[in-house]
């Protein structure tokens, strides 16, 4: 892939910042700053994830965890569980109803189908999904 001058620019700004981030930080252990990510990140939308990482001098997989983040890709919450009363622990008599929820994400989508739960269960798993949203 050919860079036009403005990528190439870009991309030579951001690893002199890179350089002179290194030159002046306390301790070789300091993490990048944010502002630096940032760069890289947008530099790897322009000039590719594997170059932009080697130009850069930064870890491949590091960059990648970072531009996965900045998409919404990266590592999201994991769902808190939850869990639903059986048969045995609703009162005689309480209805039990069905439902079909499907999730949908990067990867595809996903039908879980409940059967036989009261109410009250449904109300703490929908709680649960959409607080987790918030």
């Amino acid at each position: 892939m050919a860079r036009t001058s403005s990528t190439s620019g870009s991309l030579a700004r951001t690893r002199r910042g890179i350089e002179q981030w290194r030159k002046t930080r306390r301790h070789g252990h300091m993490p990048m700053p944010a502002a630096l990510w940032a760069a890289a990140v947008s530099a790897a939308r322009a000039d590719g994830l594997y170059a932009a990482a080697r130009t850069l001098h930064v870890d491949y997989g590091a960059l990648k965890k970072h531009l996965e983040a900045a998409d919404g890709r990266g590592a999201a919450k994991r769902p808190t569980f939850v869990e639903l009363a059986r048969g045995g622990s609703r009162p005689p008599g309480a209805e039990s109803v069905g439902c079909v929820i499907e999730v949908e994400d990067h990867r595809g989508a996903r039908r879980l189908h409940l059967n036989g739960l009261a109410p009250a269960d449904l109300t703490a798993l929908a709680r649960m999904a959409w607080g987790a949203v918030e």
